[in-house]
């Protein structure tokens, strides 16, 4: 993978800092159940910018970090760093050593990153990853402590959900392999959510790479709080492993930035559109339309105590259902194994 290729997404993924967080009333499942994501105050202030900004030209920036004075407190140790910093081939990741799986994750796709521009190789020495190849595995780069392991998910009743696609990741085997790792797993409703609605929402991602030169992915898992008979809010979620190991998030939410030319006399100015979809760990129906999941990119910062981008990228975006349809294309990945006619014309993409 080109150094130049792997810095931009590793910029770009480090521009997710602390954030706040308030209360706002959002229904967002199928049977209108009261979840809550932070509101947007009316003048927001950003109480801390990105570690890294995207400038106008759609190139990283990296702001002057903010220097704190630890002095002596920590004389006899530091608890820090959490979350842990992961950078891969494809992706850059923060590990939340608490809840046992990714705090967030980044990728960068384009056409070549894909394999899919006639004109431009895509990253890495030719060699084309397999999925096959691949198996789920613990990461070795945690502490033991802290790390999720394969007995966790051994009938747990949940898959081992990727936050970044294997199918974004073909690139070489190596690149797809660190998707398997399971500092990139989190627990996810199966049939219905993990092997359909959420696979046509990644694969909808890949499609973009058709309407737009770049674009950015954050995949982050939420724990949203629900209004219960009581009349409180109160987040609840599920715990798998013996002992209970790995936590169960409530919500996924997909974040993406998507940039291309303003126009053919301009192709240095980018056009750059911006949205976020919130999605419950439960079973969608495949009918579902995907923009009954749009959240505002404020309301996810908040909720997961994030700044993913600057003002001025929220501010000077267009919504990305308004520069290109915002629809999955539902396929029945599972269903076609079932039948022998249709492994080759259909392959799973996780």
């Amino acid at each position: 993978m080109p150094t130049t290729t792997l810095l931009r997404a590793t910029f770009f993924a480090l521009g997710a800092a602390v954030g706040g967080g308030a209360v706002a009333v959002l229904n967002a499942s199928k049977k209108k159940e009261a979840v809550a994501l932070p509101g947007v105050p009316p003048s927001p202030t950003q109480v801390r910018p990105p570690l890294v900004e995207v400038g106008v030209t759609g190139d990283p920036r990296i702001a002057a970090p903010a220097t704190t004075a630890i002095g002596p407190v920590l004389k006899y140790g530091n608890p820090g760093p959490i979350p842990d910093q992961l950078v891969h081939q494809a992706y850059v990741a923060a590990y939340d050593r608490r809840l046992r799986h990714p705090a967030w994750t980044a990728e960068h796709l384009t056409l070549a990153s894909l394999g899919k521009s006639p004109l431009e190789p895509a990253p890495g020495d030719g060699e084309t990853g397999d999925r096959g190849k691949s198996t789920f595995h613990e990461d070795e780069s945690l502490p033991v402590q802290f790390r999720a392991k394969l007995q966790d998910y051994f009938r747990s009743g949940y898959d081992r959900g990727h936050m970044v696609p294997a199918a974004d990741a073909k690139r070489s085997q190596e690149a797809m392999d660190e998707t398997f790792l399971l500092s990139n797993i989190a627990p996810q409703v199966g049939s219905g959510f993990n092997r359909h609605y959420w696979a046509y929402l990644e694969d909808w991602c890949r499609r973009l790479t058709g309407s737009f030169s770049d674009v950015y992915v954050f995949t982050i898992p939420l724990y949203l709080p629900h209004k219960e008979t009581d009349g409180k809010w109160r987040v609840t979620y599920e715990m798998i492993g013996n002992p209970p190991n790995v936590a169960v998030p409530t919500h996924f939410a997909k974040v993406v930035l998507a940039s291309r030319p303003s126009s053919p006399s301009t192709p240095h100015v980018p056009e750059i559109s911006t949205g976020a979809f919130v999605l419950p760990n439960a079973i969608i129906p495949d009918d579902a339309p995907l923009e009954s999941f749009v959240t505002p990119v404020d309301a996810v910062e908040r909720a997961a105590g994030l700044t993913l981008f600057s003002d001025a990228i929220k501010g000077g975006s267009k919504h990305i259902c308004r520069t290109t349809k915002c629809q999955v294309v539902v396929r029945r990945f599972d269903d076609a194994q079932k039948r022998p006619e249709m492994r080759r014309a259909i392959s799973s993409p996780r």
